[in-house]
């Protein structure tokens, strides 16, 4: 049966910042795309409609679903609103499920409408839907780097990958969670994290 691995991009980015995973995940055998969608002018609710007319259109049996930040926010939105989705396995990338500290702080000073848009409705402010996957979540969450959270704000509880700490990423919901040692965009470009991608969508585990 054809499987595709349909990257989704975090807040403020564009979808190019996924391309190197993208690539080394086709090495490992599987067909990509990506999702692109505007993240600061639509709430992840509405962006998680688009995505779902996305992933309709893909012709495949089977799709994965590899999210960064913002991005596995969306997919959570997606499985809430259209839960009748095809077979596939879910894997976030630092995607704060618990709500974002750096959003947070980025909110009491008053720069949502620069810096967060939309994106904080029922997301990074928190009120993300709870798991509705029909399947195990995955998730990989940096321990180490220099982010947002920690140069404009030093809000981040410890340990973080500089802009989401590692308890923002971690619910009833996730059953297999893998710490790296990488920063928040670093993590994107890590080889050790795109094979343990590669190493959950193949065999349902991170490790070989």
């Amino acid at each position: 049966m054809k499987q595709i691995v349909a990257l989704v991009h975090g807040v403020w980015m564009t979808g190019l910042e996924m391309q190197w995973l993208g690539l080394r995940l086709r090495r490992c055998g599987f067909s990509v795309r990506t999702f692109h969608y505007p993240s600061l002018r639509r709430a992840p609710a509405e962006n998680a409609v688009r995505l779902n007319d996305y992933l309709g259109k893909l012709d495949a049996g089977i799709i994965h679903l590899v999210a960064h930040s913002l991005g596995g926010i969306v997919v959570s939105h997606l499985f809430d609103q259209f839960p009748d989705q095809r077979p596939g396995k879910v894997v976030m990338l630092g995607s704060p499920l618990n709500g974002s500290a750096t959003a947070m702080a980025i909110h009491q000073r008053g720069l949502d409408r620069w810096l967060l848009g939309a994106s904080g409705e029922q997301g990074l402010l928190g009120g993300v839907p709870r798991w509705r996957g029909g399947r195990e979540l995955a998730m990989i969450a940096g321990d180490r780097g220099v982010g947002i959270g920690k140069l404009l704000f030093r809000a981040l509880p410890e340990p973080n990958d500089g802009t989401v700490a590692v308890d923002e990423t971690m619910t009833p919901q996730v059953g297999q969670h893998l710490r790296v040692p990488y920063s928040h965009f670093g993590m994107l470009f890590a080889r050790p994290v795109s094979d343990a991608v590669c190493a959950y969508l193949r065999l349902g585990r991170f490790t070989p």
